[in-house]
């Protein structure tokens, strides 16, 4: 995810928190137009976004 995010930062010019708040944005838009695929959309996101560890605050 962190590849996604860089991608989008340099490509299209957006801050850290802009770009994963669009990918947030088209997770959620994504699991609305199909709702079938919700739980393997939030698995491929979970899988690959950021990991709790990751995170330095509490």
């Amino acid at each position: 995810m962190e590849e996604l995010i860089q991608k989008l930062i340099n490509e299209a010019g957006l801050s850290e928190k802009q770009a994963v708040q669009s990918i947030t944005i088209v997770k959620d838009y994504a699991k609305l137009k199909f709702p079938v695929f919700a739980g393997a959309i939030d698995k491929v996101f979970d899988k690959y976004g950021p990991n709790e560890e990751d995170d330095f605050m509490p």
